[in-house]
C-alpha cells in the first residue's frame, strides 16, 4: 500500500477512534463529571462477577456463616444508599491472614479475616466497607481498566472489533489480576471520602476510621498472601489519619455519628482464626506438610512456595522453574488422560509408577505458553481417596538440567505421619473481659499471648505493654501455638 493510502486509513481510524472515545465518555455518578468508560456498567459486573468467583475458589470463604452474615448486613445497608444503589453488592471475609480489604469493579467487596482480627469495632469495618464501595461508586477500577485498554489498542479502535470481555483479557488477566489494578492518589482520597460519607450516613462515630490506618501502620506486613497490600497506594497512613480526624471535628455536633459498636463486633471475631491456619497446610524446613489432607512434600533448597486454597505453587530461586500442586477429579490414569487432551499439551514416556507406597502415574509433557514452550515431569498420585496432579515444569530446553530436581520433588510426595504436624491447631482471638484496671503487660502475664506484646498492642489499638485497660473493657489476646510444630524425626 502505498504511503499517502496509510497516511489517508491512519487518519480516518483516527477519527474513528476519537468518535469512540467521545460516545464511551460517561458520568461519573460520584464527581457528575465525564470520565472515560470503555466498559458498560453490564460489562463491568460480568468482570466483577468472573473475578470474585476466582477470589472464592482461589483464597477461599472464612468458614463462618455468623459473620459472613454480619458483613454482609453492615456492607448491604451503605450500599443502599450509595450513588450506585442497584448494583449486585456482594460483600464477604476470605480467608487470608494478611489485613486487607479490596473492592471488585461491579460491587464485589471483600475484607480478609485478616483485616478482621486487626479491628475492633463495627464503625471501623463500616469505614473499611465504605472506602470499598467508595472505589466501585466512583468507578475507578472501571477507569483504571478503560486507560489500560486505551493504551494497548490505540485509542480504542481494536475495541469496536473485539468480542465482549475477551478485550479485557490481556489488561488485567482475569480473577486475581483485577485486584493489582493500582488507584491514584486522588482516586483513594475519593474513596477515603466516600467511605467517611456511607458510615457517617449511618451514624457511625468515623473518629474510628483513623485507628484501623493507624493498625496497618504499626503491623509488620505479611509475606506470601495472594493479595497486594492495602497500604500499597499512594497516600501516608499518617496524612490519612490527619485527614479523617479533622474531617470527623469539623461535623456539626448534633450530626457526629455515635454507633461504634464494639462488643457487637467483637463477639462476631471471637474465635476467629488469627494468622496463618496450619491445618490448610504450612512450610516447615524445606516441606510443605497438609494436616487436614495428611500428605507432605519437599521443596529444593532456594525455593519459595505459596499455599492458596485450591493449589500450592513453587518458583525456583532463579525464576526458572516451577510447580503447582492441585486435586483433580478422577483415578490417576483418566486424569493422566484427560491432561494429556489439553490443546497445546503433549505427553510423552508414560508410565505407572509407585511413589513412597501411593499408586501414580509420571509422564514427560510439553505445552505451549505464551513465553514459548515449556517442558516437565507430571505425575498423578492416588492419596487417601484423592488424585493429586504434581506438575514440575521449566522452559523445554532446560527440562534435562532440572530433571534430577524435579524427579526429587515428586518423590517425595507421600502420607503425613508425624504426629506433631498432625496435630497442630491455628491461633485464635480469645476476647476477655477485663476483671479489674491494670496495664497490658500485666494482663499478658495473668493471661499470657501467642504473640509479642507488640503485636497484641497492635491489635487492641494501644500504645504498648504500659498501656492501661479499664475494668470491665473488652480485651484482645491470642491463644494456640506460637509457631508451626517442631517435628520429630528427619524427612519422612
Amino acid at each position: 500500500m502505498p504511503p499517502h493510502t496509510l497516511t489517508r486509513t491512519a487518519g480516518r481510524l483516527l477519527i474513528a477512534a476519537v468518535a469512540f472515545v467521545t460516545v464511551t465518555c460517561a458520568t461519573n455518578p460520584v464527581t457528575g463529571r465525564r470520565q472515560l468508560s470503555l466498559i458498560s456498567e453490564s460489562d463491568e459486573i460480568a468482570l466483577g462477577k468472573q473475578a470474585s468467583q476466582e477470589v472464592e475458589q482461589t483464597i477461599g470463604l472464612v468458614e463462618d456463616a455468623e459473620l459472613q452474615a454480619y458483613v454482609r448486613r453492615i456492607g448491604l445497608a451503605m450500599a443502599a444508599t450509595s450513588q450506585r444503589p442497584s448494583l449486585p453488592w456482594t460483600f464477604g471475609v476470605v480467608d487470608d491472614p494478611t489485613p486487607n480489604a479490596f473492592a471488585l469493579p461491579g460491587g464485589f467487596v471483600y475484607v480478609t479475616r485478616g483485616m478482621a482480627t486487626l479491628m475492633s469495632s463495627e464503625a471501623e469495618l463500616a469505614s473499611v466497607l465504605g472506602h470499598e464501595i467508595g472505589h466501585v461508586t466512583a468507578k475507578h477500577s472501571v477507569s483504571a481498566i478503560s486507560q489500560q485498554q486505551l493504551a494497548q489498542i490505540g485509542l480504542g479502535v481494536g475495541g469496536l472489533l473485539i468480542p465482549r470481555l475477551q478485550r479485557f483479557q490481556g489488561l488485567v488477566g482475569t480473577g486475581l489480576g483485577l485486584l493489582f489494578l493500582q488507584h491514584g492518589r486522588e482516586a483513594e482520597r475519593e474513596a477515603d471520602d466516600l467511605g467517611f460519607q456511607y458510615a457517617s450516613a449511618r451514624g457511625y462515630a468515623m473518629s474510628e476510621m483513623a485507628d484501623v490506618f493507624r493498625s496497618l501502620e504499626r503491623l509488620p506486613g505479611s509475606e506470601g498472601s495472594a493479595l497486594p497490600t492495602f497500604l500499597s497506594s499512594h497516600p501516608s497512613p499518617a496524612e490519612r489519619v490527619k485527614t479523617i480526624e479533622q474531617k470527623a471535628a469539623a461535623q456539626p455536633t448534633g450530626s457526629r455519628g455515635s454507633i461504634v459498636r464494639e462488643a457487637e463486633y467483637l463477639r462476631q471475631v471471637d474465635g476467629l482464626v488469627y494468622g496463618e491456619d496450619p491445618r490448610q497446610g504450612f512450610f516447615r524446613d524445606g516441606r510443605f506438610l497438609h494436616p487436614d489432607l495428611r500428605f507432605q512434600f519437599s521443596f529444593p533448597r532456594g525455593w519459595k512456595g505459596q499455599n492458596l486454597k485450591q493449589a500450592v505453587l513453587g518458583t525456583s530461586a532463579n525464576q526458572d522453574a516451577a510447580l503447582q500442586l492441585t486435586i483433580v477429579r478422577g483415578a490417576p490414569e483418566s486424569a493422566a488422560r484427560e491432561f494429556g487432551e489439553t490443546q497445546g499439551i503433549r505427553l510423552a514416556q508414560t508410565s505407572r509408577d509407585d511413589v513412597n507406597g501411593l499408586p501414580a502415574i509420571v509422564a514427560r509433557f510439553e505445552a505451549q505458553a505464551e513465553s514459548g514452550v515449556l517442558g516437565g515431569i507430571a505425575s498423578w498420585i492416588s492419596h487417601g481417596g484423592r488424585t493429586y496432579q504434581l506438575l514440575t515444569y521449566t522452559g523445554a530446553a532446560a527440562l534435562s538440567a532440572q530433571d534430577g530436581t524435579f524427579r526429587q520433588i515428586i518423590d517425595s510426595f507421600g502420607p503425613l505421619r508425624d504426629q506433631a504436624a498432625l496435630n497442630v491447631q491455628p491461633k485464635r482471638l480469645d476476647i476477655v473481659t477485663v476483671a479489674e484496671r491494670q496495664t497490658l503487660s500485666e494482663f499478658n502475664r495473668r493471661l499470657p499471648s501467642a504473640v509479642t506484646i507488640e503485636e497484641l498492642a497492635v491489635i487492641n489499638e494501644v500504645t504498648g505493654g504500659s498501656a492501661m485497660l479499664a475494668q470491665g473493657s473488652l480485651v484482645k489476646r491470642v491463644v494456640g501455638s506460637a509457631a508451626a510444630p517442631q517435628l520429630s524425626g528427619g524427612r519422612r
